[in-house]
């Protein structure tokens, strides 16, 4: 998912539609907001996602379920999102 802090979802005037369990890197468990949907929009692609709202000014992430929604790859060597070579113009999805 997605996750913003509560000012962005403040200034997007999302909804808080639930709460959710999540753990943090460090290992600690919280209960966090879960607020939408949010459009995503980059290059010529699109999803929606709910958002985890993260407390006070965190910095947004965008996980890797919309990344994989929208059929983008990072380029940790450019430190960009791309859109793959071999298919530019529609998102491919995997189904199995």
């Amino acid at each position: 998912m997605i996750c913003i802090n509560e000012e962005l979802k403040n200034q997007l005037g999302l909804e808080i539609n639930d709460r959710q369990e999540g753990v943090l890197a460090n290992g600690d468990r919280h209960l966090f907001d879960i607020a939408g949907p949010i459009e995503i929009r980059i290059h010529n692609r699109r999803t929606i996602s709910e958002a985890i709202v993260l407390p006070g000014n965190a910095e947004p992430l965008l996980g890797s379920i919309p990344l994989e929604a929208m059929d983008l790859l990072v380029d940790p060597k450019m430190g960009q999102l791309v859109v793959p070579k071999d298919r530019p113009y529609i998102a491919q999805t995997l189904i199995l």
